[in-house]
């Protein structure tokens, strides 16, 4: 066998520079029983990078649970799936782009777009909308707004092009992410059963086609090998691993792939993302239990001198790889021929178990030819089923102090409005904040209508798409919660999901399964991996109480820069089902007089609050806490509610807390929004009342007739319920009663006594205009539509 030269560099070994250490270089050669030639070593280190292999975390995602009703495919494949009925199933992946989005932010996350859409249409399935969750550091800070505006436009860029509306997601400021930040990006697909189609390599002897877009240097090692090293100082060299997309070719790639799988003429299909045609040939074969043998010669190539190791893991976009009987070669070149895509036969499934990489061509019966010269040859499995697995250290990092210490000032010194200040003008401040105002600036370059299945689209809460000749809706959301994961990994993945879980279910929706990209830092750093640890744990524990499957996901490690790692970033995708989308709830009041309730009950913890970025924070705080039973029954009770015609509107109580839940349900009322008049009684602190963001709670409006049912139905499912007063008028007015509004539990926060009074106008113009003044874009926030 010939030794292949990837170009030499002085100083270190080859290996390390291609991120294989030590250890896994000797199991390399014990897996082989030689030492490995460079391209093979190329081969390996992408397929063994964190991204590919998941060697660091595939130990802890076994335990999540992934069995389920209607899960006709989950983890493993590139998309999972759930059945919807009357034959039809919805495919759904979410995947991070952070690193290529970190060095390219246009071309990170435009190409974070195409590739989470082949893993949904390779499922047979036609992307019907996308979701972005970006994460970002100051957005006062020039590089954050520079990274912003060229995410966000490659976002919309490229979704725009393709076809695909980009319909939710999340826009999040957190110092954490300043030198690194988080482009998540989540696909949902529509298909019919018969018609789902697995990634793998059957039958020896059929052909290995290769369609699409040619093969570049763009992208060698790109997310594989981007996504499994920290960034250091030298991050302006990696910028030529950052692939290139090209959303019209993806759109070819969509109608010639679904056209193939309606007609039947594939056997299996992959497509090129990470790793590029090493992964696509290596994982195919080792699922069917076969080999392929690759003819490098035969493989399309954009650029002259390639040489092999670049054509073998070059991550160039819009490609796919078909596995196609010999006999329906002529019909698949025809398909791709009509939609102006290259085809070419690049290979052969093979009986022997090998990945074989040959030069000088194939005969007609697919064996090299004489004179042909194999460069390469390593058994499927070994590059992804048997990959390596590293058995990581998890330690937990030095419990803090959760009061003073001895001797210190037992007085709160976090600067906390003090009796006698407007409340109003603290839910004014919030609103107006970057994370929780308006985030127009960002949807109107996204187009989120294509398509004509949008009902809801991005900034109100979850995404409704109907399902074109059925009564039937798609209900998708995302949430991730990294404030209190920084100290509480655990309880920021499990509140993750809640809050995903609940945003669909205040639809009416039935919740049907869960997909998490898991961000988190170094792996081999024992703290980091214990945060990665408990966020699994917190994942698999939400998704068992509540009763839902995990179908798949993402996991980014290394999420790390010198200015420190991020913290804790479990980002969850919820898909949930609408058997009547007539019977949809939105988030905004609907009507004047029409009753407000409360549902659920707060609990003390202000630590991780929008409130306490503003305020500040005393030493003694804390996360609130979780009950996921009590979540469980919350969202059983909505939905029994909405399905029972007794709500009107649905909201939850999230970021910004109660108060911020109540703001936004006036701002999105009728007409130019509408207000309320509500009195809430509080036994506790009024900031954690009206401010604090404990989960498991909702704010519902209902017709006057419909609330002794309402809450009647609240009390059988074993939830807190009050019924706070009525919508109308044009000011949100929330007056305080009970003991801490009269001064009998002077506890922190309590002095915030005040009702909040503020016109609703007020309110709106602080919430549309926050983030376009955040980002310097104030120009563009002038006026408030009439449809905001």
């Amino acid at each position: 066998m010939s030794s292949v030269a990837v170009p030499p560099v002085v100083d270190e070994p080859l290996h390390r520079r291609l991120g294989v250490t030590d250890q896994e270089l000797g199991v390399i050669g014990t897996k082989l029983g030689r030492a490995p030639n460079d391209l093979e070593l190329a081969m390996f280190s992408v397929m063994w990078s964190e991204h590919c292999s998941y060697k660091s975390s595939k130990p802890l995602l076994r335990t999540l649970p992934t069995a389920g009703e209607g899960v006709v495919a989950g983890p493993g494949e590139n998309a999972g799936v759930i059945s919807i009925g009357d034959g039809l199933a919805v495919a759904f992946k979410i995947e991070s782009h952070n690193h290529p989005s970190a060095v390219e932010p246009y071309q990170g996350a435009a190409t974070g777009v195409g590739g989470i859409l082949r893993d949904i249409f390779t499922m047979g399935a036609r992307p019907i909308a996308v979701l972005d969750a970006l994460r970002f550091g100051d957005p006062s800070d020039p590089h954050t707004r520079h990274l912003v505006n060229g995410v966000v436009r490659g976002v919309g860029g490229y979704g725009n092009c393709v076809g695909v509306p980009t319909v939710g997601g999340e826009l999040v400021f957190d110092p954490t992410y300043g030198g690194n930040p988080l482009v998540n990006v989540m696909a949902i697909g529509l298909l019919e059963e018969r018609l789902l189609t697995l990634a793998s390599a059957p039958g020896p002897g059929n052909l290995a086609v290769l369609f699409g877009s040619t093969t570049g240097r763009d992208g060698i090692g790109g997310a594989s090998v981007l996504a499994s090293a920290t960034f250091g100082a030298d991050e302006p060299s990696k910028r030529p691993t950052v692939q290139v997309g090209d959303p019209f070719a993806e759109k070819l790639l969509i109608e010639a792939s679904l056209e193939l799988i309606e007609r039947g003429l594939v056997e299996g299909l992959q497509d090129l993302g990470a790793g590029g045609i090493t992964c696509a040939t290596s994982e195919t074969a080792d699922r069917a239990g076969t080999g392929i043998l690759v003819d490098l010669d035969a493989i399309p190539r954009r650029e002259p001198g390639m040489a092999p190791f670049e054509v073998m893991i070059s991550e160039s976009q819009e490609r796919m790889l078909a596995v196609v009987r010999p006999e329906r070669w002529d019909d698949v070149h025809e398909v791709c021929r009509r939609w102006g895509l290259p085809s070419a036969i690049i290979g052969r499934v093979t009986a022997d178990g090998d990945v074989t990489i040959v030069e000088g061509g194939l005969d007609p019966d697919g064996r090299p030819n004489q004179g042909a010269v194999e460069l390469a040859r390593i058994p499927a499995p070994a590059l992804t089923s048997e990959a390596i697995v590293h058995d990581r250290l998890a330690t937990p990092p030095p419990r803090r102090r959760a009061a003073p210490a001895p001797g210190s000032d037992v007085e709160p010194t976090a600067g906390l409005p003090e009796r006698g200040m407007d409340p109003g003008a603290v839910l004014v401040s919030l609103l107006g904040g970057p994370n929780l105002s308006s985030r127009h600036w960002v949807h109107e370059q996204y187009d989120s209508h294509v398509q004509a299945n949008t009902v809801a689209g991005p900034g109100r809460g979850a995404a409704v798409l109907r399902i074109k000749g059925t009564t039937k809706a798609l209900v998708a959301a995302t949430d991730g919660n990294q404030s209190v994961g920084r100290v509480d990994p655990w309880l920021g993945a499990a509140l993750s999901v809640a809050e995903a879980t609940r945003n669909v279910s205040i639809t009416g929706a039935r919740p049907l399964g869960v997909t998490n990209c898991l961000n988190y830092g170094d792996p081999t750093r024992p703290e980091a991996f214990w945060q990665l640890q408990e966020g699994v744990r917190g994942l698999g524990d939400a998704c068992r109480a509540l009763g839902l499957p995990v179908t798949g996901g993402n996991v980014s490690l290394y999420n790390e820069s010198p200015t420190g790692a991020i913290a804790p970033t479990p980002e969850i995708g919820v898909v949930g089902l609408l058997d009547d989308v007539a019977t949809c709830v939105g988030p905004g009041f609907t009507a004047a007089d029409d009753s407000v309730v409360l549902v659920g009950s707060s609990t003390p913890g202000l630590f991780g609050s929008a409130y306490a970025e503003l305020a500040g924070l005393a030493s003694e705080d804390g996360p609130p806490s979780l009950d996921l039973s009590r979540e469980r029954a919350l969202q059983a009770f909505i939905r029994e509610a909405i399905a029972r015609g007794l709500v009107a509107s649905a909201q939850d109580v999230s970021g910004g807390g109660l108060a911020v839940a109540i703001a936004e349900a006036c701002i999105w009322g009728p007409d130019a929004g509408i207000g309320a008049v509500l009195r809430l009684p509080i036994a506790g602190a009024p900031a954690v009342e009206l401010f604090g963001e404990s989960p498991s709670r909702l704010i519902a409006s209902c017709r006057p007739r419909h609330a002794p049912a309402l809450i009647l139905l609240a009390r059988q499912h074993g939830l807190p319920v009050d019924e706070l007063g009525t919508v109308g008028g044009d000011r949100l007015l929330i007056e305080l009663a009970g003991l801490g509004a009269t001064g009998a539990a002077e506890e922190r926060g309590s002095r915030i006594a005040d009702a909040v009074d503020v016109p609703i106008a007020d309110l709106a113009h602080a919430w549309w205009s926050g983030l376009a003044r955040a980002l310097g874009e104030d120009g563009q926030s002038a006026s408030l539509p009439e449809d905001r």
